[in-house]
């Protein structure tokens, strides 16, 4: 199964950032639908979330959206896609997300963006997948974050190989050109992590 068959794509809802991270979106929506590739993510409307599904969906391209109830309005539940979901829970939403997926996309975003990047990153350590986890770097926006990690590795709570759970793009192309080169996931999840 190939890794741009589907993506799933982290990112924040908020509008109030930098035009740098909304055209990153855009861009990021645009090469997904160029290449066939069905956007999962958060299923809102807003932030950079918005922007990138309304990229593929401008462009052609199909997208399925899964959002908890009691977030379908806090986010504005996306009405225009391809497929929208709603779960009862966040925990419902997160394992939908996982396992309609063949890869990862980490875009800038919040704290939620950060828990699902290690929620994935954690449960590839652990053996629960074999799905590409690529982190979109727009602007050294996730520096702190690498210099983070390498700082758990070199302090020995992390092991050297744990930097490979996830490779760094800093542009649109390299972002597609890392999910088109990984390694070919099996597209399964462990029975174990449900």
């Amino acid at each position: 199964m190939s890794a741009l068959k589907s993506v799933c794509v982290y990112c924040g809802a908020s509008n109030n950032v930098s035009d740098v991270y909304k055209n990153a979106g855009q861009q990021l929506g645009q090469k997904l639908a160029e290449h066939k590739s069905r956007l999962i993510y958060g299923g809102g409307s807003v932030g950079i979330m918005g922007i990138v599904a309304d990229a593929v969906m401008d462009n052609g391209g199909e997208v399925t959206g899964i959002i908890p109830k009691f977030l379908d309005d806090y986010e504005v539940g996306h009405q225009h896609l391809t497929e929208l979901i709603i779960t009862e829970n966040m925990h419902e939403r997160k394992n939908l997300m996982a396992e309609k997926a063949e890869s990862f996309v980490v875009l800038p975003g919040g704290l939620g963006t950060l828990e699902e990047f290690f929620e994935m990153v954690t449960w590839k350590q652990l053996g629960l997948h074999d799905k590409p986890i690529v982190i979109f770097n727009v602007n050294g926006f996730w520096d702190a974050l690498i210099t983070l990690i390498d700082h758990q590795i070199s302090e020995k709570f992390a092991r050297e190989e744990n930097r490979s759970l996830f490779t760094v793009a800093t542009t649109v192309d390299e972002v597609i050109e890392q999910l088109e080169t990984a390694p070919t996931p099996s597209g399964e999840i462990a029975s174990k992590w449900t």
